[in-house]
């Protein structure tokens, strides 16, 4: 996209009213109101986009507050059904009154972890390899799981529920709040993960909270200064999950940039069985 007036000429040929355009953009961009000049961001958010890590490790710096209020303003900007704006968030800093409830984090996602890395096999395929990328997984996610507690922020995404259900209905309005809130993060220097590994004790999670029984916790996102470094994302060839036109059409227009590392695809989940009916057969 062109900025207006950027091909424009003066009367004198000089290009006057380009410098003028251009000039505005630049003092948009530094004071960063409402007006900033998006376009002159476009590579860094891309590049943005592509290299936001899952982050599970994280420096001990606490996160200063102005720097959280605009990662948290960022969140509060990603889309809203309707613009009902549901989504609240409970920001564990690290004080007293949070410590219950970083517990009861704790407790559930070391109980998750292990029952994935057992579901999932993580030290099956080759786990006799200590420097396999499924080995320093599973490793990264275990000192995770071990020091959920003292991760610099915890942040609880929470959504005011209609007719006492959440569907995935609600979600459209609430989960993109949490990769806002990631990528502001990444934006400012810092790194996280998103879960839901609380469920394992979201009732408990929701007292130690003060969280009412209107609202549900939809989402965990902890943050902190990477001890680590972000990187380019790994996923499968992007001709593997592009269809043109109809479902499962080759899409030829459909090619990964250059340079692209690839990986495949973690485990697929579980079936679940299904009840049975109760109609007759």
């Amino acid at each position: 996209m062109a900025w207006p007036g950027a091909g424009a000429r003066s009367a004198d040929g000089r290009g006057v009213v380009r410098a003028r355009v251009v000039a505005d953009r630049d003092r948009r961009v530094e004071r960063g109101d409402r007006g900033r000049a998006v376009n002159a961001l476009k590579v860094e958010m891309f590049e943005g986009l592509c290299t936001t890590r899952a982050i599970r490790r994280y420096l001990p710096d606490p996160i200063p507050a102005e720097h959280l209020a605009k990662i948290l303003f960022a969140a509060t900007r990603a889309p809203s059904g309707a613009n009902r704006q549901p989504v609240r968030f409970v920001v564990l800093r690290g004080g007293d009154a949070g410590r219950p409830a970083r517990e009861v984090l704790g407790r559930a996602f070391r109980v998750a972890w292990a029952a994935k890395r057992n579901s999932d096999s993580f030290y099956r395929s080759d786990g006799s390899d200590p420097d396999s990328p499924r080995t320093r997984q599973a490793r990264t996610i275990q000192h995770y799981v071990d020091h959920l507690e003292d991760v610099p922020v915890i942040v609880l995404l929470c959504a005011r529920l209609r007719d006492g259900t959440m569907s995935f209905l609600d979600g459209a309005s609430v989960y993109p709040a949490g990769q806002n809130l990631l990528l502001a993060a990444r934006a400012l220097g810092y790194g996280g993960v998103f879960s839901v590994w609380h469920l394992l004790a979201v009732d408990e999670l929701k007292a130690a909270a003060g969280i009412p029984d209107d609202v549900t916790v939809a989402g965990v996102v902890t943050l902190g200064k990477p001890a680590g470094r972000h990187g380019p994302v790994r996923r499968v060839a992007l001709a593997d999950v592009v269809y043109d036109e109809t479902w499962e059409q080759p899409a030829e227009w459909a090619a990964d940039p250059p340079g692209t590392r690839l990986t495949r695809p973690g485990p697929a989940a579980p079936v679940r069985p299904r009840p049975p009916s109760g109609g007759a057969e």
